[in-house]
């Protein structure tokens, strides 16, 4: 029994985790357009027919903004607090929304999945774990803060998707004006790369195998600082960027840890560069 995941998009520009089984699936946040979902779900062998819901964690639109066309189009339900569908203005077909509560389970096939508060400058910001068959997926991101209901849920991680967000000497060195690094660095912003370091050093599990560094800046970090970082602590577990310029490969996470072997497109030289570039350097 394994989970299969992948980052679709992970920054500002839009956020979309999938994750998985051999049969069912859920997308956590649909940022982006549902045209791009479905294209890079293809590039890496991912169907959009096992998908069964989409989980929306709050409001802001790098995290909704392809959510009504996607959940139309292949009738797909969303499950959403009322708070986030006032305030994200979303017009859902009402056949296709599902609300939940924190730390309730919602079971959808042979998946569990559990949301819970988290401290972020939205209305009714929620953060998920996923299990099935034993192995837990995180989803943490757009945190302002490292708080108890994190630690509890990162300990239970096989692999997780956490916030690295902002390097602090470029927030703090870079032209952002004063209250845009205030609502950055404050409580319900987000984590810095040394936050998420200090979670994953004090709170990793030895059985942690993956770790997505997700929802990196494109002004105040690069993935290159994130990753040397995390790598010099990181151990036995394996750290990705999540890019915000395309899709992750898909990873098979087990009790074991194994990943799952890329499936390589086929590009011409230049475009398979160009590719590797925007994506590794956020060109």
């Amino acid at each position: 029994m394994s989970l299969f995941i992948a980052s679709l998009n992970s920054g500002s520009n839009g956020n979309c985790y999938y994750i998985g089984n051999e049969h069912d699936a859920i997308l956590i946040d649909a940022g982006i357009s549902c045209r791009e979902t479905v294209k890079r779900m293809k590039r890496i062998g991912l169907s959009i027919d096992k998908v069964r819901a989409i989980f929306i964690s709050h409001e802001h639109g790098d995290h909704i903004s392809g959510v009504t066309v996607l959940s139309k189009r292949y009738q797909l339900p969303v499950y959403i607090t009322q708070q986030t569908r006032i305030h994200g203005n979303l017009r859902l077909e009402d056949n296709l929304v599902a609300s939940f509560k924190a730390f309730e389970p919602i079971v959808i096939g042979a998946l569990s999945i559990t949301p819970f508060p988290k401290f972020h400058d939205a209305v009714d910001p929620h953060s998920f774990i996923v299990q099935h068959a034993g192995i837990t997926v995180g989803i943490f991101t757009d945190i302002g803060t490292i708080c108890n209901n994190l630690t509890v849920h990162f300990k239970q991680c096989h692999a997780a998707f956490l916030e690295a967000n902002y390097d602090t000497e470029m927030l703090e060195n870079g032209g952002y004006p004063y209250h845009l690094k205030k609502r950055i660095r404050g409580g319900e912003g987000h984590l810095s790369n040394s936050e998420a370091l200090s979670l994953f050093r004090q709170h990793k599990p030895g059985f942690m195998s993956h770790l997505f560094l997700s929802h990196l800046s494109k002004n105040n970090n690069t993935p290159e600082l994130a990753l040397d970082l995390f790598k010099e602590h990181s151990g036995d577990t394996e750290i990705i960027v999540a890019s915000r310029y395309t899709e992750t490969p898909v990873y098979q996470i087990d009790t074991t840890g194994q990943a799952l072997p890329v499936r390589v497109r086929l590009l011409k030289p230049k475009q398979r560069k160009h590719e590797l570039q925007l994506s590794l350097f956020g060109l």
